[in-house]
């Protein structure tokens, strides 16, 4: 019996149990945060040192101008609407504003923090990296700012992260995943097809926004619960603070 209190007591078996309690977060943690954060990365130091980016983002624009037809070209101009962080600012409102009233703070506190840090980092990155747009051919929706990280593939990616988060535990959220994945490359290839944007804008873009969504999940940690929203439980997650979250208020 004491040998057996003793192995529980000891840094390797402590150890064990952490890393056992806390593997699917550390495997989130690795998975979508370092990993896509890693990726942005490589993609930033690679633009930084050159402007022209990748051997393979001019190919791939033109190929994709290959294929431009006038009804395309509407279909593009109006899809990419759809991408722009002034369209997906009345869904975020209208979500924040059923979360207020349904008294969710955690999930609305997550909400803000992802949506208001996407939007900073994204005008940071371009007003730091000045990557300046393609020009191959006259846009039929010029953009006039900066290109690197695309906008439009952070907002699009951030808003279905965010969702997925959100509906954790809903039985449609696989709706979510399959026409939150469909909008989100919609949205990459009206950037390439308008000659907006290098593809590497579009992966940098799509590479922060997972690495920020998801960071910001394991701290706030929203939670909501369809199957049963009303029960007690699911109501002090979302009012009430963590014992961790009350340690650090205490001690300041």
């Amino acid at each position: 019996m004491k040998q057996a209190t003793n192995e529980r007591r000891s840094p390797l078996s402590f150890l064990k149990n952490v890393l056992i309690t806390h593997w699917r977060s550390l495997l989130i943690l690795l998975i979508g945060v370092y990993l896509p954060f890693q990726f942005f990365e490589i993609l930033a130091v690679k633009v930084w040192q050159n402007a022209a980016g990748f051997p393979w983002d001019v190919p791939i624009l033109l190929s994709i101008h290959s294929q431009a037809r006038s009804q395309l070209d509407v279909l593009a101009v109006i899809l990419t609407k759809f991408g722009s962080f002034w369209t997906a600012l009345p869904i975020l409102s209208a979500i924040a504003f059923i979360l207020w009233q349904r008294r969710w703070w955690r999930s609305l506190a997550y909400l803000l923090t992802t949506a208001l840090g996407s939007a900073i980092i994204n005008r940071t990155a371009k007003e730091l990296m000045h990557r300046v747009r393609p020009q191959l051919w006259v846009s039929g929706a010029p953009e006039f700012d900066y290109a690197f990280p695309s906008g439009h593939a952070m907002t699009s990616m951030t808003l279905i992260i965010v969702l997925l988060i959100l509906s954790r535990g809903y039985p449609w959220r696989w709706l979510v995943l399959v026409f939150g994945s469909f909008y989100v490359v919609a949205i990459a290839w009206t950037r390439l097809y308008l000659g907006v944007h290098f593809p590497s804008d579009i992966l940098a873009g799509w590479m922060v926004a997972i690495a920020w969504a998801i960071g910001v999940s394991l701290i706030i940690k929203p939670h909501l619960n369809l199957a049963n929203p009303i029960i007690a439980d699911a109501t002090v997650d979302e009012t009430s603070l963590l014992p961790e979250e009350k340690q650090v208020l205490a001690n300041d």
